[in-house]
């Protein structure tokens, strides 16, 4: 073994989960964030978290909001999973500039990307500074699944979205 950067780390534990973080904008509309910092933290309750950039505009929402929408995306959602993980929704409608088609669902306060295989609606309950990031620790209120969508992963240190197959 030899020493390596966290950065590299992440690399080899590829594929790792994403989810795409959708919060509702001033004007109505839905922004959505690619994350792929996120985690379950309890069944009972029933809690998530996720992690974003401090100056990350969507975590600005989540907390001037106290609610969020984590869309995990299915394959089919790769190329909107990259677009809306390189652009700041601060100045951007991302969902108008990448031709998301969105959804609502019931009990959902935000609308989702169509295409998702997993929608876990939240309250935020507190954010934790980590560095250089937020922490994000929600209460779940809803979650909704289609077993039916291939999930989508990110490779190699967030370089590549695609799908993961279990050899059996």
């Amino acid at each position: 073994m030899e020493s390596i950067s966290l950065a590299k780390a992440s690399q080899l534990t590829s594929p790792n989960p994403l989810t795409l973080v959708c919060t509702q904008r001033p004007d109505g509309k839905t922004n959505v964030a690619t994350v792929s910092w996120w985690t379950y933290l309890s069944f009972n309750p029933n809690m998530v978290a996720f992690a974003m950039a401090k100056t990350s505009y969507s975590g600005e929402r989540v907390r001037e909001a106290g609610v969020v929408a984590l869309a995990m995306p299915g394959t089919e959602l790769a190329d909107v999973v990259m677009g809306c993980g390189s652009r700041t929704g601060r100045k951007t409608d991302k969902v108008e500039e990448f031709g998301i088609a969105m959804q609502a669902l019931p009990e959902v306060p935000v609308e989702v990307p169509q295409g998702s295989y997993l929608v876990v609606s939240c309250k935020l309950k507190e954010f934790v500074e980590v560095g250089d990031h937020y922490l994000y620790i929600c209460d779940v209120d809803e979650v909704l699944g289609d077993g039916d969508v291939s999930a989508a992963f990110a490779w190699g240190g967030y370089s590549r979205i695609a799908g993961a197959t279990i050899a059996e």
